[in-house]
Formats: structure tokens, sequence, C-alpha cells
């Protein structure tokens, strides 16, 4: 029987071989790319690398090694074409997005539309990102607000899309593959619920609680101290407080922020019943052009990918080979094809990165669809 350390060193001696033969087949795929960038050629050729990872498996003597050296040959493939992307960019063929970059975002109708009504969660974002006086109007639905936008009735719209708790607004990440809209900015809004009722109310009056049924996750712990309350969804806080006000129930309770309780004339019965201290939620600024502020450093994509084995990996894999940083990955499913899902991911970079370009280019080459919602 060998030695440990001398089977140590046979294995760093193959290994040598292994680099030494790795970095020449890296030369041969810069002259592959070089030939495809004279002929105009697609890098990926999905029918000849199967056929080349066939030819390669049958040379394996021992059938145990047959996967791995299938695995290995993939991932050597995998690595080739994203160094001819690289190559590919560097010669000028950089996919054009068609994103415009502006100092400020500019206004045309001069105005901002949110889902809600007066005192949403979405209106206190939006002042904090537009100024108070900025001129503004509501709608019933995120929809209608992504078609005002569409329909030239505002230059933005602002949208939940996540919240540090409850998780994502899925409706909303499908929202924004429908619309030809995009994600120009975003703010971070605390999120503080209250529990609203009429002047005359006492917590010990409160039979009924409305809110977004966010809102009424969040505040759960709290809720679970008055099992016998009958929980109410709507479609957002300040609808809640708003209803209370309508139904003039002293029975009647809303989750909602205590800026509301001004707003509306009702009582605060408890403050801070999230039961989260760090608890906010993420809302993104949508436009209907393709625009990117200057020092933007988040990037958001969506993509498909294949329904087969390997296939998220393989495009995710463009991200690592190129030291991106993911900072989200979300999926939703796709509207009748079952069990067939969209990625949605956030990058840390820049449209002008090289290396965001270099990925973009593996991606959009690889996926079954690809489109960039926004760089802010």
């Amino acid at each position: 029987m060998k030695d440990l350390n001398e089977i140590r060193e046979e294995i760093d001696q193959i290994d040598s071989q292994i680099v030494a033969l790795y970095e020449e087949r890296m030369r041969r795929a810069a002259e592959v790319a070089k030939y495809k960038l004279s002929m105009g050629k697609q890098v990926l050729d999905k029918q000849r690398e199967a056929q080349k990872l066939e030819k390669l498996k049958a040379l394996v003597q021992e059938e145990e090694n047959r996967y791995g050296v299938g695995e290995l040959f993939e991932q050597i493939m995998a690595m080739s074409r994203k160094r001819q992307y690289q190559l590919l960019n560097q010669h000028g063929q950089m996919q054009e997005l068609g994103f415009i970059q502006v100092d400020c975002l500019p206004f045309h109708t001069g105005k901002v539309v949110y889902q809600g009504v007066e005192g949403a969660y979405s209106q206190i974002a939006m002042n904090a990102y537009f100024g108070e006086h900025t001129l503004s109007f509501h709608v019933d639905s995120w929809r209608e607000a992504m078609e005002s936008i569409q329909r030239g009735e505002a230059d933005y719209a602002v949208l939940p899309i996540e919240n540090s708790s409850a998780g994502v607004v899925g409706e909303n990440f499908d929202l924004l593959v429908e619309y030809d809209n995009y994600i120009v900015a975003e703010q971070t809004i605390k999120v503080e619920h209250a529990l609203l009722g009429l002047p005359e109310s006492e917590i010990s009056d409160i039979q009924v609680v409305c809110s977004h049924p966010q809102a009424l996750m969040q505040s759960m712990d709290f809720l679970e101290q008055h099992k016998t309350w009958q929980k109410e969804p709507v479609a957002n806080t300040a609808v809640a407080a708003k209803q209370v006000l309508a139904d003039n129930r002293k029975e009647q309770a809303a989750i909602a922020s205590s800026l509301t309780a001004d707003l509306y004339g009702l009582k605060i019965l408890k403050d801070h019943i999230n039961y989260s201290e760090d608890n906010s939620t993420r809302f993104i600024i949508v436009g209907g052009e393709k625009l990117r502020r200057k020092g933007a450093g988040k990037v958001s994509i969506c993509f498909e990918a294949a329904h087969e084995s390997g296939s998220l990996y393989r495009l995710l894999s463009h991200f690592i080979f190129n030291n991106l940083n993911m900072v989200k990955i979300e999926s939703r499913p796709i509207k009748d094809r079952s069990f067939e899902y969209r990625f949605f991911v956030d990058l840390e970079g820049s449209l002008d990165d090289g290396a965001m370009q270099n990925a973009l280019k593996g991606l959009l080459e690889e996926a079954l669809y690809v489109k960039v919602l926004g760089n802010y």
C-alpha cells in the first residue's frame, strides 16, 4: 500500500497537468470566440454540446466515472462559453438594452400614482421619495397604477414589493413582467402599525379588526391576545381606517399607520402592535421609460429557465463567474404553464459594469426569456 503523502504528491502532479490543460483549453475558447465574432454566430450550440458530452462519456473506462466526467465537462464547456461572452463584449458585441442615464427623474405630467386611499403606506413612501407637495392621485389596485403609467396619466407609480417580515408582494412581480414599465428607484419605509378605533371606542369594545392581510399577519402576536376578535382583510391599511370611520361602529377597529388616525379622526387604541421592531416595507418607483439615475447600484432582472435538470444553476452561474453579488432571488409560477417558474433576481452593480454586461450576454443567449426590470 502506498504512503498517504506519496498518493497526495501524485494527485498534486495530476492537478498541475489539469490546470495546464484547462488554460490551454481556454486559449482555444478564445480562438473560437474570434471565429464566431467574424461569422456572427451564437456562442451556445446546444446540439453540438450534447453530442460532445456523449463522446466524452463514451471514453470512460470505469463506468462509475461516467456521470462525473459528464458533469466535469459540462462545467468546462460552461466556463468556455462564459469566457467567449467576455471576449465578445470586449470586441463591442454588447447587448443594447436601451436604458438612458439621467441625473434626476423627469416629469411629463407631474403626477405620481399610488394604490389605496390617503394615509396608505404607499402614500407615505411616495412622500418620502418625491416630497409631500408632489401632485398625486390614488387608484384601487396595483394593476390600475401600472395602467395609469401606460395611459400617460402618471409619470411614476409607487408599489410595495416586499416586507421584511411578511415577504414579497407576488402580484407586483407579475405586473413588472406584464407591463412595459421599469423600476427607476426604491424607497424603504419603517412599518409601525397601530390599532385605530372611533373616538368613543375602547379596546374592550372591539370585536372586529380590519386591515390588509400582511398587516394582520405582522400584528399576529398582538391579535393572539384577543382570540375572539374577527379579522377582516381589506385592500390596504388606509382603506381599513376609512372603513372604520364610514361604518361608525364602536366595536370595529383598523390596523394602520398612526398617521392615518389624524387623517380620519380616529383614536389610537394601541400603538406599536406589529411584532417586529425592525419591520419595514420596500417600495419600488416604477416608470414607463427605461431610465437609470447616475450612480445606480442595483440591477433587477427577470428570466425564465428551461424546464430541465440543472437549467437554473447554469443561468445563475453567469453571476458567479462574473463575481456579481446576488442580493435577492424570488420565483413566481408562470400562468398556464403548470409547475414552471419565472425568476426575479436583484444584483449589486450597474449596467455600465463589464461584469454585468458579460453576465447579461450569457443570460440573454441561454435563458428562454429575459427582461431587465431596472437599474436604480
